[in-house]
């Protein structure tokens, strides 16, 4: 367990270093709008759960705290977890970097947002919606070229 726990980070980190470290390159555009990008580490959170799922069926569909700390208690656990945190946050990452293309938002300030999401999702995901709609209610600068009035 303790390899795949490593090799999971490394399916997600070339996608968080491409949308942190190079927003505005084509390709991390290109390679980003693809929907397979959250697959790799899905397929992998699938292969963990598949072979254990009459163990954590009843901890998930019946949750109590008990039924949880049980399953999240082991190895297996906290790496099916921890499989399943990095999965969403990409899924998540990649839906701000995508929407953040289409606004006026600056790359300087979505690194440390995606930044964020990828160490506590849920507040990156938050704080980027902050973000937005403060974006969406200030007023961009025009870039028409000004006239001479003369």
């Amino acid at each position: 367990m303790s390899l795949l726990f490593r090799l999971s980070n490394v399916l997600v980190m070339p996608f968080w270093a491409l949308m942190i470290l190079l927003p505005r390159w084509q390709w991390t555009s290109r390679i980003m709008r693809s929907p397979f990008v959250s697959a790799a580490p899905a397929a992998l959170y699938a292969a963990l759960v598949l072979p254990r799922l009459a163990e954590i069926w009843p901890a998930v569909s019946r949750p109590t705290l008990g039924g949880v700390v049980a399953i999240l208690g082991s190895p297996a656990g906290a790496t099916i977890a921890w499989v399943h945190f990095l999965a969403f946050d990409l899924f998540i990452g990649r839906w701000i970097y995508l929407d953040s293309q289409e606004r006026p938002i600056s790359a300087w300030l979505m690194g440390p947002v995606l930044f964020l999401t990828l160490m506590l999702g849920p507040a990156g995901f938050l704080f980027y919606l902050a973000v937005r709609s403060i974006v969406a209610v200030s007023p961009v600068p025009s870039k028409a070229p000004v006239q001479n009035l003369m």
